[in-house]
């Protein structure tokens, strides 16, 4: 059964780990990370963009999938289903649908508007039980059409946030989706350590995971992050593997072609990628 993801990612916290998200886009996906997860009584947080939502032809063939398959994997460990960057009326859509957990970028709009939004959505997801995900200051890089520049988030205005009830809070503090480019900055650990200091308990999301260097990634777990995304390189080892598959003439033997045998490959990878994170991110027998 689908859960919150609030306990997971308060017990993250208190424990000075991370509970991954990892971006889902099809079935070998989600089987490969829902794998990794009971393999190695991890939580774990499936996440959904508007895109491939859009791509997996809508959000309750997405719910049916998901569900189907903790019960015929025999899924144990806590998992959530999570609206990545979402728009408002994607948070409604994700809502009625059955996910167990949305996030409202809200990120792209003046502070008060933000406001005004996440206060909405606090109140009906604590009506339904559900967790939910604010942003303040925009994550660099592109993603599905979320554009951002990768500015530093303003501590004062991600507490205004926080303190509305949010169960989580992404901030941006120099991290950016897809690829880091050669001349990144890096992290403000700075920035971060302000936000904590104002927003006290409350759980903080670290986006664009593909590429930052393990000791940032430590550094930022031990300044209050609990949630932190990984899609890139998940979709980056799922094409390595396929092309190495392809290239290497595989498809054409026997019955290579079969897509069973065509997509294991890349859905080993990601599983592998999936377990290397959550042994760096202390997940692993969190459950």
């Amino acid at each position: 059964m689908l859960v919150s993801a609030k306990d997971m990612l308060q017990k993250a916290k208190a424990g000075k780990y991370a509970v991954g998200q990892f971006n889902i886009n099809n079935l070998e996906w989600t089987k490969a990370v829902l794998a990794a997860a009971q393999e190695n009584n991890s939580p774990v947080i499936l996440g959904v963009s508007e895109g491939a939502g859009k791509y997996m032809t809508g959000y309750k063939t997405i719910v049916g999938m998901v569900n189907g398959m903790l019960e015929e994997m025999n899924i144990t460990v806590p998992v959530a289903l999570h609206l990545d960057h979402g728009s408002f009326e994607g948070c409604m859509k994700c809502i009625e649908a059955g996910f167990s957990s949305v996030m409202f970028d809200g990120s792209h709009y003046p502070i008060e508007e933000n406001i005004a939004k996440t206060t909405e959505l606090v109140k009906i997801c604590n009506e339904k039980g559900l967790s939910l995900e604010a942003e303040v200051g925009s994550i660099g890089g592109e993603e599905d059409g979320v554009v951002g520049a990768g500015e530093c988030a303003d501590p004062e205005e991600c507490k205004m946030i926080a303190d509305l009830g949010v169960t989580m809070l992404a901030a941006g503090i120099g991290n950016i989706h897809g690829k880091y480019p050669d001349n990144w900055a890096g992290l403000s650990f700075e920035t971060l350590d302000a936000i904590q200091k104002l927003t006290g308990d409350m759980p903080l999301v670290l986006h664009g995971g593909t590429g930052i260097p393990e000791e940032m990634i430590q550094q930022a777990i031990s300044l209050g992050v609990a949630k932190i995304n990984v899609n890139t390189e998940c979709q980056v080892v799922f094409a390595e593997a396929t092309r190495k598959y392809i290239e290497a003439g595989k498809d054409l033997q026997g019955k290579g072609f079969d897509p069973r045998k065509l997509l294991a490959p890349g859905t080993d990878a990601i599983k592998a990628t999936v377990v290397e994170k959550m042994k760096l991110f202390g997940s692993v027998g969190k459950a």
